[in-house]
Protein backbone atom coordinates (compact mmCIF):
# COMPACT_ATOMS: atom_id res chain seq x y z
CA UNK A 1 0.00 0.00 0.00
CA UNK A 2 1.77 3.09 -1.27
CA UNK A 3 0.89 6.77 -1.08
CA UNK A 4 0.65 8.49 -4.49
CA UNK A 5 3.51 10.96 -4.36
CA UNK A 6 6.92 11.87 -5.74
CA UNK A 7 8.54 8.52 -4.85
CA UNK A 8 5.74 6.14 -5.77
CA UNK A 9 7.09 4.93 -9.09
CA UNK A 10 10.47 3.97 -7.62
CA UNK A 11 8.77 2.31 -4.65
CA UNK A 12 6.60 0.27 -7.02
CA UNK A 13 9.66 -0.77 -9.02
CA UNK A 14 11.41 -1.89 -5.83
CA UNK A 15 8.26 -3.75 -4.73
CA UNK A 16 8.14 -5.58 -8.06
CA UNK A 17 11.83 -6.51 -7.82
CA UNK A 18 11.37 -7.65 -4.21
CA UNK A 19 8.64 -10.14 -5.07
CA UNK A 20 5.46 -8.35 -4.04
CA UNK A 21 2.41 -9.57 -5.97
CA UNK A 22 0.57 -6.28 -6.05
CA UNK A 23 0.87 -2.55 -5.47
CA UNK A 24 -2.17 -0.79 -4.06
CA UNK A 25 -2.26 3.02 -4.11
CA UNK A 26 -4.26 5.01 -1.57
CA UNK A 27 -7.13 7.09 -2.91
CA UNK A 28 -7.33 10.11 -0.60
CA UNK A 29 -7.49 13.13 -2.91
CA UNK A 30 -7.16 15.66 -0.10
CA UNK A 31 -3.71 14.31 0.81
CA UNK A 32 -1.92 12.76 -2.16
CA UNK A 33 -1.53 12.90 -5.92
CA UNK A 34 -4.41 11.68 -8.03
CA UNK A 35 -4.58 7.91 -7.72
CA UNK A 36 -5.44 7.19 -11.37
CA UNK A 37 -2.76 9.41 -12.84
CA UNK A 38 -0.21 7.85 -10.51
CA UNK A 39 -1.36 4.30 -11.32
CA UNK A 40 -0.91 5.06 -15.02
CA UNK A 41 2.61 6.28 -14.30
CA UNK A 42 3.39 3.15 -12.28
CA UNK A 43 1.93 0.93 -15.02
CA UNK A 44 4.31 2.50 -17.53
CA UNK A 45 7.37 1.80 -15.37
CA UNK A 46 6.61 -1.73 -14.16
CA UNK A 47 6.09 -5.01 -15.98
CA UNK A 48 4.35 -7.71 -13.97
CA UNK A 49 3.15 -6.46 -10.60
CA UNK A 50 -0.59 -6.10 -10.00
CA UNK A 51 -1.96 -2.56 -9.70
CA UNK A 52 -5.01 -1.02 -8.15
CA UNK A 53 -6.55 1.73 -6.03
CA UNK A 54 -7.45 1.08 -2.39
CA UNK A 55 -9.91 2.12 -1.59
CA UNK A 56 -12.20 3.90 -4.03
CA UNK A 57 -15.01 5.86 -2.41
CA UNK A 58 -18.20 5.99 -4.51
CA UNK A 59 -19.08 9.58 -3.60
CA UNK A 60 -15.81 10.91 -5.03
CA UNK A 61 -16.44 9.95 -8.67
CA UNK A 62 -19.39 9.02 -10.85
CA UNK A 63 -19.40 5.28 -11.47
CA UNK A 64 -18.98 5.76 -15.25
CA UNK A 65 -15.91 7.91 -14.60
CA UNK A 66 -14.56 5.29 -12.23
CA UNK A 67 -15.28 2.35 -14.56
CA UNK A 68 -13.60 4.15 -17.45
CA UNK A 69 -10.51 4.66 -15.29
CA UNK A 70 -10.49 0.97 -14.35
CA UNK A 71 -10.80 -0.03 -18.01
CA UNK A 72 -8.00 2.37 -18.94
CA UNK A 73 -5.68 0.91 -16.29
CA UNK A 74 -6.41 -2.60 -17.56
CA UNK A 75 -5.55 -1.36 -21.07
CA UNK A 76 -2.22 0.05 -19.88
CA UNK A 77 -1.39 -3.01 -17.76
CA UNK A 78 -3.27 -6.02 -19.20
CA UNK A 79 -4.18 -8.61 -16.60
CA UNK A 80 -2.75 -6.55 -13.76
CA UNK A 81 -5.63 -4.30 -12.68
CA UNK A 82 -7.63 -4.84 -9.50
CA UNK A 83 -9.95 -2.54 -7.55
CA UNK A 84 -11.03 -2.10 -3.95
CA UNK A 85 -14.14 -0.13 -2.99
CA UNK A 86 -15.29 0.99 0.46
CA UNK A 87 -17.33 3.47 2.45
CA UNK A 88 -14.49 5.95 2.87
CA UNK A 89 -12.09 6.67 5.74
CA UNK A 90 -9.97 9.72 4.98
CA UNK A 91 -11.40 9.82 1.46
CA UNK A 92 -14.57 11.21 3.05
CA UNK A 93 -13.64 12.13 6.61
CA UNK A 94 -10.96 14.56 5.44
CA UNK A 95 -13.85 16.33 3.69
CA UNK A 96 -15.88 16.46 6.90
CA UNK A 97 -18.31 13.66 6.02
CA UNK A 98 -19.13 10.32 7.58
CA UNK A 99 -18.60 7.01 5.72
CA UNK A 100 -21.16 6.15 3.07
CA UNK A 101 -24.12 3.82 3.74
CA UNK A 102 -23.35 0.24 2.75
CA UNK A 103 -26.45 0.03 0.56
CA UNK A 104 -25.06 2.80 -1.65
CA UNK A 105 -21.67 1.09 -1.85
CA UNK A 106 -23.37 -2.17 -2.86
CA UNK A 107 -25.25 -0.43 -5.67
CA UNK A 108 -22.07 1.29 -6.84
CA UNK A 109 -20.10 -1.96 -6.98
CA UNK A 110 -22.92 -3.65 -8.87
CA UNK A 111 -23.04 -0.80 -11.40
CA UNK A 112 -19.26 -0.81 -11.86
CA UNK A 113 -19.26 -4.56 -12.38
CA UNK A 114 -22.02 -4.27 -14.98
CA UNK A 115 -20.22 -1.51 -16.86
CA UNK A 116 -16.94 -3.43 -16.95
CA UNK A 117 -18.82 -6.47 -18.20
CA UNK A 118 -20.14 -4.46 -21.14
CA UNK A 119 -23.67 -4.28 -19.76
CA UNK A 120 -25.88 -1.31 -19.01
CA UNK A 121 -26.32 -0.01 -15.47
CA UNK A 122 -29.03 2.20 -14.05
CA UNK A 123 -27.62 5.25 -12.28
CA UNK A 124 -29.72 8.13 -10.95
CA UNK A 125 -32.71 6.79 -12.83
CA UNK A 126 -30.93 6.68 -16.19
CA UNK A 127 -29.39 3.85 -18.20
CA UNK A 128 -25.62 4.22 -18.67
CA UNK A 129 -22.86 2.16 -20.30
CA UNK A 130 -19.21 2.35 -21.34
CA UNK A 131 -19.34 3.32 -25.02
CA UNK A 132 -15.68 3.77 -25.94
CA UNK A 133 -14.94 2.74 -29.54
CA UNK A 134 -12.83 -0.34 -30.22
CA UNK A 135 -9.22 0.20 -29.28
CA UNK A 136 -9.79 3.02 -26.81
CA UNK A 137 -9.89 0.79 -23.72
CA UNK A 138 -9.83 -2.93 -23.03
CA UNK A 139 -12.59 -4.93 -24.67
CA UNK A 140 -15.58 -5.75 -22.53
CA UNK A 141 -16.15 -7.88 -20.58
CA UNK A 142 -13.10 -6.74 -18.64
CA UNK A 143 -12.44 -9.28 -15.92
CA UNK A 144 -11.04 -6.88 -13.34
CA UNK A 145 -11.51 -8.21 -9.77
CA UNK A 146 -13.32 -5.98 -7.29
CA UNK A 147 -12.64 -6.29 -3.57
CA UNK A 148 -14.84 -4.71 -0.92
CA UNK A 149 -13.05 -3.08 2.02
CA UNK A 150 -15.01 -4.15 5.09
CA UNK A 151 -14.67 -5.29 8.69
CA UNK A 152 -18.18 -5.23 10.17
CA UNK A 153 -21.15 -7.48 9.37
CA UNK A 154 -22.87 -5.11 6.92
CA UNK A 155 -19.74 -4.60 4.87
CA UNK A 156 -18.84 -8.27 4.90
CA UNK A 157 -22.32 -9.07 3.62
CA UNK A 158 -21.77 -6.67 0.71
CA UNK A 159 -18.37 -8.25 0.05
CA UNK A 160 -19.98 -11.67 -0.11
CA UNK A 161 -22.77 -10.48 -2.38
CA UNK A 162 -20.95 -8.09 -4.70
CA UNK A 163 -17.20 -8.59 -4.39
CA UNK A 164 -14.53 -11.01 -5.52
CA UNK A 165 -12.96 -10.82 -2.09
CA UNK A 166 -12.54 -8.62 0.97
CA UNK A 167 -9.98 -6.13 2.22
CA UNK A 168 -9.70 -5.89 6.00
CA UNK A 169 -7.67 -4.10 8.62
CA UNK A 170 -5.44 -6.66 10.30
CA UNK A 171 -7.63 -9.72 10.72
CA UNK A 172 -8.52 -12.57 8.42
CA UNK A 173 -11.89 -13.64 7.04
CA UNK A 174 -11.86 -17.42 6.45
CA UNK A 175 -15.17 -17.31 4.55
CA UNK A 176 -13.45 -15.55 1.62
CA UNK A 177 -11.09 -17.08 -0.92
CA UNK A 178 -9.37 -13.69 -1.22
CA UNK A 179 -8.72 -11.71 1.95
CA UNK A 180 -6.21 -8.85 1.76
CA UNK A 181 -5.34 -7.65 5.28
CA UNK A 182 -3.86 -4.19 5.71
CA UNK A 183 -0.85 -4.15 8.04
CA UNK A 184 1.80 -1.67 9.11
CA UNK A 185 5.03 -2.10 10.98
CA UNK A 186 8.76 -2.49 10.55
CA UNK A 187 11.42 -5.20 10.69
CA UNK A 188 13.68 -4.92 13.72
CA UNK A 189 17.39 -5.42 13.28
CA UNK A 190 19.37 -7.53 15.74
CA UNK A 191 19.03 -6.04 19.21
CA UNK A 192 16.96 -3.07 18.04
CA UNK A 193 14.32 -2.09 20.64
CA UNK A 194 10.73 -1.33 19.65
CA UNK A 195 11.08 2.19 21.04
CA UNK A 196 14.08 3.20 18.93
CA UNK A 197 13.82 6.52 17.08
CA UNK A 198 13.93 4.68 13.73
CA UNK A 199 10.99 2.48 14.67
CA UNK A 200 8.98 5.47 15.85
CA UNK A 201 9.62 7.23 12.55
CA UNK A 202 8.72 4.18 10.51
CA UNK A 203 5.61 3.13 12.40
CA UNK A 204 4.34 6.34 13.97
CA UNK A 205 2.33 7.77 11.04
CA UNK A 206 0.39 4.54 10.55
CA UNK A 207 -0.07 3.97 14.26
CA UNK A 208 -1.63 7.36 14.94
CA UNK A 209 -3.94 6.85 11.94
CA UNK A 210 -5.46 3.95 13.91
CA UNK A 211 -6.27 6.42 16.67
CA UNK A 212 -7.77 8.82 14.14
CA UNK A 213 -10.05 6.10 12.83
CA UNK A 214 -11.01 5.07 16.36
CA UNK A 215 -11.83 8.68 17.22
CA UNK A 216 -14.10 9.01 14.20
CA UNK A 217 -15.82 5.76 15.24
CA UNK A 218 -16.25 6.98 18.83
CA UNK A 219 -14.02 4.25 20.22
CA UNK A 220 -10.68 5.94 20.96
CA UNK A 221 -10.93 4.86 24.59
CA UNK A 222 -10.15 1.28 23.55
CA UNK A 223 -6.59 2.30 22.65
CA UNK A 224 -3.95 3.03 25.31
CA UNK A 225 -4.13 6.71 26.20
CA UNK A 226 -6.94 7.16 23.73
CA UNK A 227 -9.45 8.74 26.06
CA UNK A 228 -7.10 11.49 27.22
CA UNK A 229 -5.90 12.10 23.67
CA UNK A 230 -9.47 12.26 22.34
CA UNK A 231 -10.23 14.98 24.88
CA UNK A 232 -7.56 17.17 23.25
CA UNK A 233 -9.09 16.55 19.84
CA UNK A 234 -12.50 17.53 21.20
CA UNK A 235 -11.09 20.97 21.94
CA UNK A 236 -10.46 21.68 18.25
CA UNK A 237 -13.28 23.82 16.79
CA UNK A 238 -15.77 21.52 15.08
CA UNK A 239 -15.59 23.40 11.77
CA UNK A 240 -11.91 22.50 11.31
CA UNK A 241 -11.58 19.43 13.53
CA UNK A 242 -11.59 16.97 10.62
CA UNK A 243 -8.85 18.95 8.88
CA UNK A 244 -6.55 19.04 11.89
CA UNK A 245 -7.28 15.48 13.03
CA UNK A 246 -6.25 13.93 9.71
CA UNK A 247 -3.42 16.33 8.83
CA UNK A 248 -0.26 14.59 7.55
CA UNK A 249 -2.18 11.32 7.22
CA UNK A 250 0.28 8.38 7.02
CA UNK A 251 3.15 10.78 6.29
CA UNK A 252 4.30 12.22 9.63
CA UNK A 253 3.18 12.44 13.26
CA UNK A 254 1.84 15.79 14.44
CA UNK A 255 2.93 17.31 17.74
CA UNK A 256 -0.51 16.56 19.22
CA UNK A 257 -0.18 12.86 18.40
CA UNK A 258 3.48 12.31 19.29
CA UNK A 259 2.78 10.91 22.77
CA UNK A 260 0.72 8.08 21.24
CA UNK A 261 3.81 6.51 19.65
CA UNK A 262 4.79 4.25 22.53
CA UNK A 263 6.79 1.01 22.40
CA UNK A 264 4.03 -1.09 23.99
CA UNK A 265 1.44 0.26 21.56
CA UNK A 266 3.78 -0.39 18.63
CA UNK A 267 4.27 -3.98 19.73
CA UNK A 268 0.55 -4.61 20.34
CA UNK A 269 -0.95 -2.90 17.29
CA UNK A 270 1.59 -3.16 14.48
CA UNK A 271 3.57 -5.82 12.67
CA UNK A 272 6.86 -4.82 14.27
CA UNK A 273 9.36 -7.51 15.16
CA UNK A 274 12.33 -9.55 14.07
CA UNK A 275 12.18 -11.40 10.74
CA UNK A 276 11.39 -14.66 12.52
CA UNK A 277 8.63 -13.03 14.56
CA UNK A 278 7.03 -11.50 11.49
CA UNK A 279 7.24 -14.76 9.56
CA UNK A 280 5.44 -16.50 12.42
CA UNK A 281 2.84 -13.76 12.50
CA UNK A 282 2.25 -14.08 8.76
CA UNK A 283 1.82 -17.84 9.08
CA UNK A 284 -0.72 -17.32 11.86
CA UNK A 285 -2.55 -14.76 9.74
CA UNK A 286 -2.75 -17.28 6.90
CA UNK A 287 -4.29 -19.79 9.29
CA UNK A 288 -6.80 -17.06 10.21
CA UNK A 289 -7.92 -16.64 6.60
CA UNK A 290 -5.55 -13.95 5.32
CA UNK A 291 -4.48 -14.69 1.74
CA UNK A 292 -2.71 -11.40 1.03
CA UNK A 293 -0.68 -9.33 3.47
CA UNK A 294 -1.16 -5.72 2.39
CA UNK A 295 1.85 -3.91 3.80
CA UNK A 296 1.97 -0.14 4.21
CA UNK A 297 5.59 1.02 4.63
CA UNK A 298 6.08 4.25 6.53
CA UNK A 299 8.73 6.72 7.59
CA UNK A 300 11.67 8.25 5.72
CA UNK A 301 12.97 5.00 4.16
CA UNK A 302 10.04 3.31 2.39
CA UNK A 303 12.35 1.52 -0.07
CA UNK A 304 14.28 -0.09 2.75
CA UNK A 305 11.08 -0.96 4.58
CA UNK A 306 9.71 -2.70 1.47
CA UNK A 307 12.86 -4.76 0.96
CA UNK A 308 13.19 -5.77 4.62
CA UNK A 309 9.52 -6.73 4.98
CA UNK A 310 9.58 -8.82 1.81
CA UNK A 311 12.69 -10.58 3.06
CA UNK A 312 11.09 -11.34 6.42
CA UNK A 313 8.02 -12.95 4.80
CA UNK A 314 9.75 -14.63 1.87
CA UNK A 315 9.69 -18.05 3.51
CA UNK A 316 5.96 -17.84 4.22
CA UNK A 317 4.77 -16.96 0.72
CA UNK A 318 2.94 -19.84 -0.93
CA UNK A 319 2.72 -21.86 2.27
Amino acid sequence: MLLPGPGTVEQARVAEASGYSRVWLSDSPAFYRDVWMTLAEVAEHTNTIGLGPAVLVPSLRHVVTQAAAVATLETLAPGRAVVAVGTGFTGRMALGHRPMPWAEVADYVAAMRALLAGDDAEVEGRRVRLMQPDGYVVDRPAGVPILVAANGPKGLAVAHERGDGVMTIGGGQPDFDWCAALTLGTVLSDGEPADSPRVAEAVGPGLVALYHGAYEAGSAEFFPGGEEWAATVDQIPEATRHLELHAEHLVTVTERDAALVDASVITDFTWTGTPDELAARAAAAADDGVTEVLYAPGGPDPLGELVRFAGALSGVVGS
